[in-house]
């Protein structure tokens, strides 16, 4: 059974998560963490928690999802797993980082490539990977059918989408890529979004005005 703790970081309100099993075993997802404080607050929820951080996983990389994914590499020494055409966006984040007024290290450490409908493992706990582009071309979500959640990233969000209009982008794409592959999920499917409140996949199905 996985369990998920989130937490809204740094000036954009990203949402951090931390999934782990009964096991003690955990993956980090989209490490936000900007602050001093906010670092300590990951990091004190996984010691307290006695947490082994297996993987970092990436929905996507845009620069408010990565602003603590060195700091997460160096801590946990494990590998971060991304969709492999994610990667240029990664490699950017020094430019955008610029544009809003601070430095940001290239990323140097160990990456993963992952690939559409590829399962990983969790311990005995299995995530299975949706490939939804659109919002960034190597958006991923991550969903369990036993635990009957999915962390879609930037993708879909309580009441809306995410915005197009980034770098690659396609508004097109991300109505296709929520209708095609999100949608066919079960709606009991809790869906924790890359920033703002979790919401339910039949609640978005009904009620969200971008699908009505």
């Amino acid at each position: 059974m996985l369990h998920i703790k989130s937490f809204a970081f740094n000036p954009f309100s990203e949402n951090t998560y931390v999934i782990y099993n009964d096991e003690r075993l955990a993956f980090i997802v989209d490490p936000g963490n900007f602050s001093d404080a906010e670092t300590d607050q990951l990091q004190n929820f996984i010691s307290e928690n006695k947490l082994t951080v297996r993987n970092i996983l990436l929905t996507h990389a845009h620069i408010d999802h990565v602003l603590g994914l060195q700091w997460s590499h160096d801590t946990y020494k494990v590998p971060v797993m991304i969709h492999e055409i994610e990667k240029e966006i990664l490699d950017r984040n020094p430019m955008d980082a610029n544009r809003f007024g601070f430095f940001f290290k290239p990323f140097s450490g160990e990456l993963v490539f992952l690939k559409e409908n590829e399962v990983i493992s969790l311990g005995d706990d299995q995530l299975q990977l949706i490939h939804v582009p659109g919002h960034s071309p190597g958006s991923m979500a991550y969903y369990s059918k036993e635990s009957s959640l999915t962390v879609s990233g930037d993708v879909l969000f309580e009441g809306s989408i995410g915005r197009t209009d980034l770098y690659k982008g396609n508004h097109e794409q991300l109505i296709a890529s929520v209708s095609e592959k999100l949608f066919t999920l079960p709606d009991e499917t809790k869906v924790y979004s890359g920033h703002g409140n979790p919401t339910t996949i039949g609640f978005e199905k009904q009620y969200n005005p971008f699908f009505r």
